[in-house]
């Protein structure tokens, strides 16, 4: 494991300890590798265990079938107490994503839970793609189109590529 970060170090020397953060992380990846869920997965970028890359595949029936999205997971040495920021690295024309890639997602905000963890959150995001929560939509245009699915799907084949 590679020695902290200057940010870490900082936040160290300030009474916060990340080893409660990395027991935790280390032990949700393990669960993930023996989960055997299809269409989800997540693993630390190189040494660094707060930086994750994930993948999620559209549902099938949904608009988003045979599609696959990479995310970005941040960890704060807070977590679990404190969410990931998760966001979208491949585009996705979605009602709750922006075009940065942000997602509007309430259990990554102010329904977080220490009792979740990376499979929830990577479950909950692929759920989300064919269940949009159009009361809050972070893309008006996908919001708009939602409820004519035929106009809906080319845009999100024109929008998203396969990655």
């Amino acid at each position: 494991m590679a020695a902290p970060s200057a940010k870490q170090s900082s936040l160290m020397s300030k009474g916060t300890d990340p080893q409660s953060a990395i027991k935790r992380l280390q032990a949700e990846l393990m669960t993930l590798m023996i989960s055997g869920d299809s269409g989800i997965s997540a693993f630390p970028e190189e040494d660094d265990i707060f930086h994750w890359r994930g993948t999620i595949n559209g549902s099938k029936g949904t608009v988003y079938d045979g599609m696959i999205y990479k995310l970005s997971l941040s960890f704060n040495i807070d977590y679990p107490f404190k969410p990931p920021v998760v966001k979208f690295e491949s585009p996705c024309f979605h009602p709750n994503v922006d075009l940065r890639g942000n997602i509007c997602l309430d259990i990554l905000k102010d329904k977080w839970s220490s009792a979740y963890d990376v499979r929830t959150i990577l479950l909950s995001i692929q759920s989300l793609l064919g269940d949009p929560n159009n009361d809050s939509p972070l893309n008006t245009q996908a919001a708009e189109l939602w409820s004519d699915p035929e106009e809906y799907r080319k845009m999100v084949e024109k929008h998203d590529r396969p990655t």
